[in-house]
């Protein structure tokens, strides 16, 4: 019988709880080393592994920094056998979609591994936003507004840009983006990492 715990565990904590372990396993680290590198407790990244916390984006951030990884390999779905063709083409099934923040949901358009360059459907509701403070993290970014507002704010400045509008930054830039109109916003983004 399932306890009440754990059949309360989100199933977006869940995945990536899962991806965390993978990642760490495949690299050959253990916990206190991640948990170190990730200036994080050695409990707290045990209970993201397991899926019983919900991290915070910066959270994630330093995990993905401490296993080498592009944040975005966090929020893949677990094991599995890969599908037919994978690395080459994803079909409109095949895309995997995750609630990345408050109100913004990000759909994964390339196929899934470990390559450096990844790109996001990303849909951020009215009043969606990544948050009050800004982040950073490896690599670079680059996007088009396909509906909707977006408010960008890269480092001091802040990038009102509507439909039709684009945009690309080096993603070590401490940055947060916001839906800035009263309708849906969907965005093309384009993220690069390091790959390993």
């Amino acid at each position: 019988m399932e306890s009440p715990a754990r059949s309360a565990i989100n199933p977006i904590d869940a995945t990536v709880g899962e991806r965390v372990r993978q990642l760490r396993r495949h690299r050959e680290l253990s916990l206190q080393q991640v948990a170190q590198r990730a200036e994080l407790s050695v409990g707290f990244l045990s209970q993201i592994e397991r899926g019983l916390s919900s991290p915070s984006l910066r959270d994630l951030i330093r995990v993905a920094a401490a296993l080498e990884a592009d944040l975005g390999m966090l929020f893949e779905g677990a094991g599995g056998t890969p599908p037919q063709g994978e690395g080459l083409v994803t079909r409109p099934a095949q895309r995997q979609e995750v609630a990345f923040h408050e109100g913004i949901t990000k759909q994964l358009l390339t196929p899934h591994g470990d390559a450096a360059l990844r790109l996001y459907l990303i849909t951020i509701e009215p009043a969606g936003r990544t948050g009050e403070e800004l982040y950073s993290h490896a690599g670079e970014e680059a996007g088009l507004v396909l509906q909707g507002r977006l408010l960008l704010t890269v480092e001091t400045t802040d990038h009102l840009l509507q439909e039709g509008d684009s945009f690309r930054f080096r993603s070590d830039r401490p940055h947060r983006f916001s839906n800035a109109s009263a309708m849906v916003t969907r965005v093309l983004w384009v993220n690069t990492a390091p790959v390993g």
